[in-house]
């Protein structure tokens, strides 16, 4: 088996870009120890405080974004960083040739009933504005040099891609990331959706209408039956669309606050994205590519549809 480190070599990743992976994965073991431990490490429960996003911060969510920030911005590497925790760009060394977004905690609601969360990342190559500037991350998806998420649950595994295969790693007790699987690759049909049904009064007539019809079953104009499933962490329904297939949506609907989709395109969807399509899958938001959609602003929302490719075509030929 390769480490995470080898394999990066024997992809001929650029050596600054390999330090800086393995940065971001020594701030993930930091975190995945606090999250094993919970309530003994006194991670569990409220912040009482509000992130710009207006959502009530856990104090998971507050540690884990310390960590990955002290660890990016004590490297050679970084020039910039957003966070989804944050309210505005975080400038790191000037001389840094990449930029990095993340959320440092996917699924908060999780945190408290020992479910499954995890952190999200990417980086792109920082270009020459100043350092604090959000126009460093005005680059649409197709821009990132890497891309990947690790998830905190029975195991730890670490999903990245570096441009080529979307690689799975576990995380092992003598503290290194082992690859496990050496190429994901998402089927074009499946018979699994990930989808919250509790918003299914807010959609758009065209996106009830492919729900009804998945619902329908093989009694349906689809000819064949569909599992449901919602881990309420975007982390974990995409890992399992990366491992064993199916599609994720989280859709626009008629609600003020997410009309134009809950999910944040820097921090969520185009990593994402990279990983679904690096495994043959697809990423839309309904009605382009989400790694062409052109960054308007640090916090952007966009809906995301992603996963098993004719099944992502099924859903936007609906909507025509």
């Amino acid at each position: 088996m390769q480490t995470v480190e080898s394999q990066l070599q024997r992809d001929q990743v650029a050596p600054d870009l390999r330090e800086l992976v393995l940065t971001l994965l020594q701030a993930s073991k930091t975190i995945a120890d606090k999250v094993r431990r919970g309530a003994l490490a006194g991670v569990l429960g409220s912040a009482a405080q509000q992130n710009v996003q207006g959502e009530t911060q856990k104090k998971l969510d507050v540690i884990a974004n310390d960590i990955l920030k002290q660890a990016l911005l004590a490297s050679g590497q970084v020039r910039a960083l957003a966070s989804e925790e944050e309210d505005q760009v975080v400038a790191g060394n000037a001389g840094g040739p990449y930029v990095v977004a993340f959320d440092p905690l996917d699924g908060s609601s999780n945190i408290d009933i020992n479910a499954q969360i995890g952190t999200i990342f990417t980086v792109y190559r920082a270009l020459d504005v100043a350092p604090d500037s959000p126009a460093q991350f005005a680059q649409p998806g197709r821009a990132q040099v890497c891309a990947g998420y690790v998830l905190y649950g029975p195991s730890t595994q670490l999903a990245l891609t570096t441009g080529g295969p979307s690689r799975l790693y576990t995380l092992d007790s003598d503290g290194q990331y082992w690859l496990t699987e050496p190429e994901l690759t998402i089927a074009p049909d499946c018979q699994e959706y990930a989808i919250n049904i509790s918003n299914q009064r807010h959609w758009a007539p065209d996106t009830q209408a492919y729900i009804q019809a998945l619902q329908a079953g093989s009694e349906g104009a689809r000819g064949k039956d569909f599992n449901m499933r919602w881990n309420g962490a975007m982390v974990g329904d995409v890992h399992r669309v990366l491992v064993r297939g199916g599609i994720f949506l989280y859709p626009a609907n008629t609600q003020s606050n997410i009309h134009n989709g809950k999910l944040r395109l820097l921090y969520e969807a185009n990593p994402m994205a990279m990983l679904v399509e690096q495994a043959g899958g697809k990423a839309s938001s309904g009605v382009q590519r989400i790694l062409e959609v052109q960054p308007e602003h640090l916090h952007q929302r966009v809906p995301v549809i992603l996963g098993a490719s004719n099944e992502v075509d099924e859903f936007t030929a609906a909507r025509r």
